[in-house]
Order: structure tokens, then sequence, then C-alpha cells
């Protein structure tokens, strides 16, 4: 009797433990809290299957099957200290004769492009209905297996492109993808690979559950060394992710230094020379090597794989990536102009009292923010200008629209119960719903799942747009409940990531339609978010740590897809030290879009006399190199690229580039490196080649070197034979001649040709334009741009 009750007490406990593993996934803990599915593959009470061998496949269709073993952690003491290692077990499932013990599942080998391998696993039958993926563009990806060339192999099967080959062994199955020298770059690992070592790594497999008897993936892959892995999103920790577990949940993260992400992003590229996009919107966390150096574990909530494999350079890759999942629309021109804001503007007096004097201060500035204080009650977000502190919206942004200034609005998608849409919003079934058929949260949170919400939504943004408005911020986005049912029969353990990119859609599309473009100011992200720019990098500290990490962050973003980022100038989360906000000026006027948000005073003439000049040197700088950044915006919008991007990006082949992640490439011809800490110099690396100071025009080679700042408090180069094209200075965009503009061709001695780009508002596509070296000076030659305006040069040396 006293063994029988100690083994339903044992049989009780595992079952408590399982239960509550399967609780905290669904539910995170505290409300909201990131969901990290490794603990799952950490659950020992588990059963594991192992891919073990390919027992078909159709060349044709590239369609097969894999036959997975079934595997148990045991337990082994040696000398007081307990191991842990897989064993293969005997099914436990009754009638024994119902149920297969070593089953047989799909494998899917899918050609999109000659660079671009899709790899699709499923642990079980999939009954739902298969649907087109909003991550996606068109909702599909394409197949093109005519650019990769079939050939039966001694021991499996294989397919080769221009750019790479993939290598299917039958037994013990794995997939090896290569580059087209024959370089490995990875290979899936199968339990066989993993016998060397004590240590227990798990290979490519799957986990079923024995609280709820469900399943999820993990494709695990090799790990080359030195190999390092940079992506995943805004993400603030360490640059390179390898040797870091990456939970990708949207989240609000309240802050810029922590390892949760407002926009995490479900792809990475590696040095090794190829990017993986993990197809889904289910929770997902990535071991990249940080439990065992050589494996690199994607644990996916989903319980199917569907992996693309992109080969190339980072150029290459982020086109692939964007090839499949969009690029970003083109912002714009007054965008690229400085947005002046705090937190917040509550009326129309302050709003044109800000709009004074930026003029009168000669701030060059092209939009005004109002945040959380435009409706009758602070956060209150209703649709409705204050009555009593808004006499004349619509004359307000009339006058401010002739004199260079568009409105931006503040706004999210969570109505509190005493806002005056509540109601509506409930009883019309808009909102989120849980299970027992409530709301949630007290808040009720659009679903925009719901056509008839989209609408309902979508109808508020044009009667504002209607009266004037010219783009709305699209805050917040990482709360949708994640135990919610939506209205499309789905939970949010696949709507919750996929929030923000249904969030970005409705506010962008909107946007198009009745404006005419498509821009956003948006906080929360998934993959295929980049399709509306442009996103910020959220609620960053007034500290140096913060600013360094925003840095970071943005790199980040921008090796995920991302063309268009900014941040808040100064921090957000307090007042702005003055040496701080002095310092982050010049690095955030070189980002692909600026504003200065966050606590008052965030407007430059409530500082000193030496902070207004510097800071309007700063913005003067950035529209004098308009023509610049409008080009490169273009050309980053057509080829995937993002305006802010790591030193790797333009130079992959040279190994420092891959090792900083304190500076930055502004386009293709601008190194940036801000100052972080109260210094007037800093280290700063060069990759291969000449470099001329932007401010004091001296000629560096590449490599390391201790740099002075200029008139800025920043260091900024210029790649030598490269044109930066500039405009005569405006207080506005609307005010821009482009008739006119100043071809600044950066040569060192000895340089015969220099060569930029030029994009003309209005203009059908980026043009190079080439000068010569004659004489002592450099010239223009041909042009199609000559009937559309005209060119000085000037040789900066």
């Amino acid at each position: 009797m006293k063994t029988r009750c100690l083994t339903l007490f044992s049989a009780a406990l595992a079952l408590f433990i399982s239960t509550q593993a399967t609780a905290q996934l669904q539910n995170g803990g505290t409300l909201n809290e990131p969901v990290d599915v490794s603990r799952d593959f950490e659950n020992y009470l588990n059963t594991f299957y192992f891919a073990d061998e390919l027992t078909g496949f159709d060349p044709a269709t590239g369609q097969g099957q894999v036959k997975y073993k079934r595997y148990a952690y045991k337990t082994r003491q040696a000398f007081n200290n307990m191991l842990m290692k897989p064993d293969s077990i005997v099914p436990n499932e009754f009638p024994a004769t119902e149920y297969e013990a070593a089953p047989v599942l799909p494998f899917t080998l899918q050609f999109v492009s000659d660079r671009t391998v899709r790899i699709k696993m499923a642990s079980g039958p999939q009954f739902h209905k298969q649907e087109e993926s909003l991550m996606l563009v068109n909702g599909t990806a394409p197949n093109h297996p005519e650019g990769w060339k079939y050939s039966k192999t001694a021991t499996g099967h294989q397919y080769t492109s221009r750019y790479g080959r993939v290598e299917i062994i039958a037994k013990p199955w794995h997939v090896k993808i290569y580059d087209e020298a024959g370089k490995l770059l990875t290979s899936t690992l199968h339990n066989s690979d993993v016998q060397n070592t004590y240590t227990p790594i798990l290979p490519f497999s799957y986990v079923r559950r024995n609280s709820d008897y469900s399943r999820s993936m993990a494709p695990v892959f090799s790990l080359e060394p030195d190999e390092k892995i940079f992506g995943c999103g805004e993400s603030f920790t360490n640059f390179n992710k390898r040797g870091q577990k990456v939970v990708l949940w949207t989240d609000d993260a309240n802050g810029v230094q922590n390892e949760t992400m407002y926009k995490p992003i479900p792809f990475y590229m590696s040095s090794r020379g190829y990017g993986v996009f993990m197809h889904t919107s289910s929770p997902i966390t990535v071991d990249f090597g940080k439990y065992d150096t050589s494996a690199n574990k994607m644990m996916i909530g989903d319980d199917e794989a569907d992996l693309f494999f992109f080969i190339g350079e980072p150029k290459d890759i982020l086109n692939e990536y964007t090839n499949l999942t969009g690029k970003a629309s083109m912002p714009p021109l007054w965008s690229f102009g400085l947005w002046m804001s705090r937190i917040t503007y509550f009326s129309e007096k302050e709003g044109r009292e800000v709009a004074k004097n930026l003029r009168k201060y000669k701030i060059p500035s092209d939009v005004i923010h109002f945040d959380t204080g435009w409706f009758d009650v602070d956060w209150r977000n209703n649709y409705q200008f204050a009555s009593k502190r808004f006499d004349d919206p619509v004359k307000m942004m009339a006058d401010m629209k002739k004199d260079g200034f568009n409105v931006c609005l503040w706004q999210l998608p969570y109505f509190t119960p005493k806002n005056t849409l509540f109601n509506e919003i409930v009883d019309n079934n808009l909102a989120v719903k849980d299970r027992k058929g409530n709301l949630p949260y007290e808040d009720a949170v659009l679903d925009f799942t719901n056509p008839e919400t989209v609408k309902w939504y979508q109808g508020k943004l044009k009667h504002l747009f209607d009266q004037g408005v010219a783009v709305f911020k699209v805050d917040f986005g990482e709360a949708a409940p994640a135990d919610g049912i939506y209205s499309n029969g789905r939970t949010g353990f696949y709507e919750h990531n996929l929030y923000p990119l249904r969030y970005n859609k409705a506010v962008a599309e909107v946007t198009q339609r009745e404006k005419g473009y498509s821009l956003i100011w948006a906080r929360s992200t998934w993959a295929g978010s980049q399709r509306y720019p442009l996103h910020w990098g959220g609620d960053a500290a007034t500290t140096n740590a913060a600013m360094s990490a925003t840095l970071r962050g943005g790199l980040s973003l921008g090796l995920s897809g991302f063309s268009f980022w900014s941040h808040d100038l100064g921090g957000f989360v307090t007042k702005s030290p003055e040496n701080l906000y002095k310092r982050w000026t010049p690095f955030g006027m070189l980002t692909s879009h600026v504003r200065s948000h966050g606590e008052p005073p965030k407007e430059p003439w409530l500082y000193s006399e030496d902070f207004l000049k510097t800071y309007r040197n700063a913005d003067n700088m950035r529209y004098e190199l308009m023509p610049y950044i409008y080009a490169q915006a273009k050309d980053c919008s057509e080829r995937g690229l993002p305006m802010m991007r790591a030193l790797f990006v333009e130079f992959p082949d040279d190994p420092g580039s891959w090792l900083v992640d304190n500076q930055y490439m502004f386009g293709a011809d601008i190194l940036v490196a801000p100052l972080f800490e109260e210094v007037t110099e800093r280290d700063v690396y060069l990759p291969p080649g000449q470099w001329i100071d932007y401010q004091t025009k001296k000629v560096y080679n590449g490599g390391w070197h201790k740099i002075k700042q200029g008139n800025l408090p920043i260091v900024v180069l210029v790649k030598n034979g490269a044109v930066i094209p500039h405009i005569a200075l405006a207080q506005s965009t609307q005010d821009m001649d482009w008739g006119k503009l100043t071809l600044k061709v950066y040569a060192a001695e000895g340089t015969a040709t220099a060569t930029g780009k030029v994009f003309l508002p209005g203009g059908d596509a980026v043009q190079t334009i080439t000068t010569a070296k004659k004489g002592s000076s450099f010239e223009v030659g041909t042009t199609p741009l000559s009937a559309k305006t005209t060119f000085k040069t000037e040789w900066i040396k």
C-alpha cells in the first residue's frame, strides 16, 4: 500500500510539473511576459523524436518523408554528479496497434530562387486549412526549381545552382547547404553527430508534451568555429548573437537595454554567407550556441518548421529576404525632415508656438507631432481633438502646412473602460475575446483579424486625414492577448506576434489610400512590417548606455530587412542632460529619420545658447545632405538595404568590419561614429581604403585611428571616391530648390573619378552621377538629369 501511494504521488507530482510548464507557456507567468518555448525542450518529462533517416523522396517535386525515433532523457549518477542523456524508448500508447512508434513524417524542399531554399517539416498530420501568409508578399512563396540542377549521389540527392548546393543524405538524415565554392555553410544535426561528447545536445527533432500531447519543432543546425550571427530584429543585447539565447516574442520592452524586444523578427544572418527566415508567428526561442557552442537550436512553438535559407553576402541575403517578405515603401520627402515633439503638446496654442519658434530660431523642420495629450483626457484615445484646447484644428493644420509643417498624431489600439468608444467597440464585437467570451484585459484591444474592426478603425483615421492630419504614430501593439480568441478563429499563440504586422498594415493602407503615400511612425513589428515604414526605437533612458544600445538595436533591425528606422534624440524617459542630448543630436540627424521626443523640455531653444547652436548646425547639415539622404533611401527601398547599416554590409570581405557595433555606414558612402561619452575624440575603425573627414577634411587610411570631433560632437567620414550631393539650406523640404544641386567630390590625391547617386522628387529611378578629374577640379560627364537640375561640383580636399 505504501509503495502504491508513493507511485501515485510521483505520478501526480510529474503531472503537476508538466501542467505548470504548459501553463507557463500559455500564460507567460506575469501578464505579457515573453514566452520562452525552450522550457519545453528542457522538460525531461516530455517525449522527444529525433529525425533519423530519409525513407522516400521524389526529386521532381522535392517531397519526401523522414523517419523519427523516440527518445526520453534518463539520469545517470557518476561520482556525485547526475548526468542526463537521451535514450531510445519503446512506445507508451495503448492500444499499441493504433499509433506509430517511429513516425514517418513529411519533408519538403522548395527552391524559391537560385539563392533561396525552403525546407518544410511537420511533426504530425496538419488538419488546419492552409492559408496565405501575411508575412509573405502576395501570401505565398514562389517556386523556381529551374534554377537548380538535380543529381543522384551515392548517399542521397543533391541540387546545384550557380550560387550554391543543397545535399540530402538519406541515412543518417542530413540536409547540408554549401556556397558556390563548395564551402559548407550549415548542416542539420543528427543524433550521431553529437555522440562524441558527454554533453546531451538536442539534434534536429520535435518534442511531444506529456501535459497536453501537443508538439513543437526544433530544427537544429551546425555552427562553425568563428561563425557570427546577426539580426533577430531590434535586439539591444550584444550585436553578435553567437552565444546568446534569443526569445522572439513581441514585448513592451520598457527600454532599450534589456533582452526583450519591441521588434523581434524571426530572421538572422551568418558571417559564413547564409541567412535564415523562420516562417511562423508562434513563439520562438533560438539558442545560438549558448548551451553548446556547435549547435544552433531553433525551438519553434509551432508543430511545423518552415525555414527559408538564403545564400550569399549580406546584401544578397537582405535582397532575397525582402523579395520574399516585402521591401519598404519609399516614404515622402518631407518625412526625412525633422520631427519636433515632446510628451506632450496639449493644445493648439502650444503647437502653434512650437512651429513659430522653429522658424524663429531657424531650426529646419517638417513635422509637428502631438503625442498623448490632444484628446479631452490625456492618453484617452477617442480620435477627437479636445474642443476646449483646440479652437480650430483644421485651420491650425492648414496654417502649419502652408509654413512647411505636417502634423502627426499619437494613438494606440487599446481602449480603457472610460473611453467614449469602449462600449461601441465591445457591443460590435470589434475587440479580442477570451475563452469565456469576455475581454481578456480591462481594456478593449482591437481585433485586426476582423475585417469589420479594420473598417471601423480606418474610418476613424480617415476622418482625421480629412481634417488635415499627415501621419499617425502607431504606438504600442506589443500586448495582444496571448490567450485571446481572435475573430479568425486562431488564438494568441499565433496572433500575438502577428498583431503588430496587422496593426502596421491597417494604418499604412488607409494612409496610402487617403494621402497617396505609405507612412507610419510605429514601435512594434513582426516579419513583413518593413513594408510599412517607418519604425522608431522605443523608450530609451537618458544615459550614455541607452544611446549606445539604441545604435545596436537599430543596426540589428537593419540586418532584419528594415530600411528605415529612427529614435528619440537625447532619450525619452527623463529630461535629457544637455551634454548627452548634444552628442545624441548629430547621431540622430544621420539616421534615416529624425525626431526630438520625450520628457520635456525637448525644444533646443529651452537649453543653452551653445546647445541651440549645435542643434541648429547638426540640423542644417542634415537638410543640406537631403539629396544624398533621399537618393540613398530610394536605393535602400529597392534593394532591401538599411539606411543605417553595419560596416560589414558594405565591406563583407573585411574581417574587422564584422567586429564593430559602435559605428555604422549611413548609406553607402558615409561612415558615422557617435560619441557615447563626454569626450571630444574616440577610436574609430576604418575599413580598407581612404577616408576623408566630413568636418575637418583630413584624410585617413583604413585601420584604427583616434579621431577628434569637428565642430559637431560626432565623427563623420566619407569614403574616398564618393560624390555627396548637397542642396541649399531651406527651413523645410517644401522650400528646397532641387533645380540646383552641389556635388561635393570627396577624392584624395591620385583619385581620378568619383561617383554618387541622385534621386529627384517625382523621379522614376536613382541615377548614378560620375565625375572625372580635369586639371584642378572634377567635372560631371553625361547625365540623364541635365534637363531637370543643374550641378555645381566642389572638390573636397
